[in-house]
């Protein structure tokens, strides 16, 4: 806001010819408060050629698009007036000054600063609309407003983006009570948790798949020890990497919990990816082996150490446990688990390391947000070189629940994926928004617990899945143990 008084003809009037200066801030590349002082200097001194221009001709000129519930230009009005402290003086007249307190807010916020004589310094009240915020709020910005001040006038060059508003009560309220958002589940390795399930309920149904097979825990739990025995023989352990070539099967699955519980971390290798990009991921990863079946052996590059998995999983051998006194090294959550090539921001795939660290606390999130537990059925849809494979298969092996794995031509979103779901009484699965608009209406039964996640999901799917399900809405970098956050159960109306 600007006096108005341009005019020397309107020296000795009394009257109210205040006029509004709609200025824009500039703070690209981050300046310091003495840069930004003199754009705005900059900005303020080239606005006043132009301040006898009336506001409302300039709101005419622009014709913005009107909303009835925000102001079509500006949101946020300053005043600074200058005060003596003296009232005016007229003849015969008795002046004193007193402030005038409007009953409506003209804007979202109103900032109005007085500078006075002498060390009364600079005082400020801030009018706020409560149609947007709460006293509280309006409180708290006028305190980091205050705290900025003081911040420049004790760093004035020091980048603005840099300086503090908060307080101390505020800063922890945010990094610590507000984020602390994890349950306190102590930390296990992916082996310790499988071989808990194991242990609990040697046979409950782990594992079945769309060519017939169906193995108890203790029969997934032999196989997966027999391949780490001989893994364990072969010098591998702690530290190692070892990659996994084989299609979606059961010896996929064999082979995926055979590399952990001897230790090492397993690298999925999705047989039906171009061989170029299988060929950079075994040469940039450098596995010390890789597992696989004859058929996929063919199509990967020469001169990759290779182990062929074949029936020798099955009988035979020592097919307990491995413990640390077996393994190479001891085993700890420390340790890599898995690694997954993410496509990278550059194009070029991303090896990605992750820990057994944050496993248990992803489980333990999964059986809250999904309700699963022994008597689920999951399944195993992503790509075994996504890291939301894992997921499927930790929901599953890590909880007591079962796995169900079918090849790709099953999992083809619409008719096909429908039918393996009803056939094998599917009760949790993860699908992109993608896949899921493709679904036929009654392609999922009632009671199913649907996660969605990979892309950005929308309203309209929200609407019409949520209804009799349980969905939920996960999101997470490849480096944050597959999921960073889930929102609560989605219902219809409820943004994703």
């Amino acid at each position: 806001a600007i006096a108005g008084r341009t005019d020397e003809a309107l020296d000795h009037l009394i009257g109210f010819f205040v006029n509004t200066l709609v200025l824009r801030g500039d703070t690209s590349g981050n300046p310091s408060f003495r840069e930004l002082l003199t754009r705005t200097r900059e900005t303020a001194l080239a606005a006043y050629d132009h301040q006898d221009l009336p506001f409302n001709r300039l709101v005419e000129a622009l014709n913005p698009e009107r909303t009835l519930n925000s102001h079509p230009v500006f949101q946020v009005m300053l005043a600074y007036q200058n005060d003596s402290g003296i009232a005016p003086r007229i003849p015969g007249v008795e002046t004193a000054i007193r402030p005038v307190r409007a009953s409506i807010a003209k804007f979202d916020l109103t900032f109005e600063f007085t500078e006075h004589d002498g060390d009364d310094g600079l005082t400020g009240v801030l009018e706020f609309s409560t149609d947007v915020f709460d006293a509280r709020t309006a409180e708290s910005i006028a305190g980091r407003l205050t705290r900025l001040l003081e911040a420049v006038t004790t760093a004035p060059d020091a980048p603005v983006a840099s300086l503090d508003i908060l307080t101390p009560e505020e800063r922890a309220l945010l990094l610590d009570s507000w984020n602390a958002t994890s349950p306190p589940v102590p930390a296990r390795t992916a082996v310790a948790l499988f071989e808990a399930q194991v242990e609990q309920a040697p046979e409950a149904l782990a594992l079945l798949s769309t060519d017939g097979i169906r193995l108890t825990y203790a029969e997934l739990d032999a196989r997966a020890n027999r391949l780490a025995r001989r893994l364990i023989g072969e010098g591998v352990g702690p530290e190692d990497i070892v990659a996994v070539a084989l299609p979606r099967s059961v010896a996929m699955v064999v082979s995926m919990l055979g590399v952990l519980k001897a230790g090492a971390a397993y690298l999925p290798v999705d047989v039906t990816y171009p061989a170029e990009r299988i060929a950079y991921m075994l040469e940039d990863a450098s596995p010390v082996l890789t597992i696989t079946s004859v058929d996929a052996a063919c199509d990967l590059p020469d001169g990759v150490p290779q182990l062929v998995i074949g029936e020798w999983t099955e009988a035979g051998g020592d097919g307990s446990a491995p413990r640390d006194a077996d393994r190479t090294a001891p085993l700890s959550v420390r340790h890599p688990a898995y690694m997954i090539y993410t496509s990278g921001s550059t194009g070029r795939p991303k090896g990605v390391v992750v820990s057994h660290a944050g496993i248990a606390s992803l489980i333990a999130t999964q059986v809250e947000r999904f309700e699963v537990g022994p008597r689920s059925r999951v399944l195993q849809f992503a790509s075994p070189s996504f890291d939301a494979a894992f997921w499927e298969l930790g929901m599953a092996l890590f909880t007591g629940a079962a796995l169900v794995v079918a090849p790709p031509d099953r999992l083809l979103p619409g008719e096909p994926l429908a039918a393996l779901v009803a056939e094998f009484g599917v009760t949790q699965l993860m699908l992109p928004p993608s896949g899921l608009a493709l679904m036929p209406d009654d392609g999922l039964p009632a009671g199913v617990s649907l996660a969605v996640g990979g892309e950005a999901t929308n309203p309209a799917l929200v609407e019409q899945w949520s209804r009799g399900r349980r969905m939920v809405n996960a999101y997470g970098p490849t480096e944050a143990t597959v999921c960073a956050t889930m929102s609560d159960p989605l219902s219809g109306g409820c943004l994703p």
